[in-house]
């Protein structure tokens, strides 16, 4: 297929194709080729596109297999009682610190009906953030030292420091309870 672009007296721009079979086949696949590589291109930028927003609800399956792709570097475990739930870590210094205090063993109490909240032994890096909207299983730091495990979504205007997120916390209120709880986290 072969374009021919002119300009006509009034300054318009005027196309011409011309169509011979062999080109034709070689320019259609050629722009298929072109078009594939810019679906591909869009869904790998979407995948790794993510810049700490909060995840889309999943469901238990697209949960576990979203585990699975994980490195098991960026994550780590929350057992409550006989529950497990795996933690993805956030790509920041306070969670590479606070990975490194692990296996950790914490009573934490309840606070506002939606967090369990703790002291952490020692402080950890902050680099705060106001994510405006709290999700049923973010993991953050309030300050340098308060490890909160958010188990319910609301809107906030405080600030904290992202540390990570339960993959599936569909049952993670049932699990936390009222109350004071004692949770163990662990990176495997």
């Amino acid at each position: 297929m072969t374009m021919h672009l002119s300009i006509s007296r009034r300054g318009h721009r005027q196309a011409a194709i011309e169509h011979s079979p062999g080109r034709g086949r070689w320019a259609m696949r050629a722009l298929s080729l072109v078009c594939g590589l810019f679906v591909l291109g869009g869904c790998d930028a979407a995948q790794s596109g993510s810049s700490g927003a909060p995840a889309a609800p999943t469901t238990s399956s697209t949960a576990a297999a979203a585990a699975t792709v994980q490195p098991e570097e960026s994550r780590m475990w929350m057992t409550i009682g006989e529950r497990r739930f795996a933690i993805t870590l956030a790509d920041t210094e306070a969670a590479r610190a606070f990975a490194a205090m692990l296996p950790l063993t914490i009573d934490m109490p309840d606070l506002n009906s939606n967090e369990k909240h703790a002291k952490l032994p020692k402080a950890l890096p902050t680099n705060t953030i106001r994510p405006g909207t709290i999700r049923n299983g973010d993991l953050m730091l309030y300050g340098s030292q308060t490890l909160v495990v958010f188990y319910l979504t609301f809107d906030s205007n405080y600030s904290y420091t992202r540390l990570g997120r339960v993959d599936d916390p569909a049952d993670l209120a049932r699990a936390l309870g009222s109350g004071t709880v004692r949770i163990t986290f662990s990176r495997n």
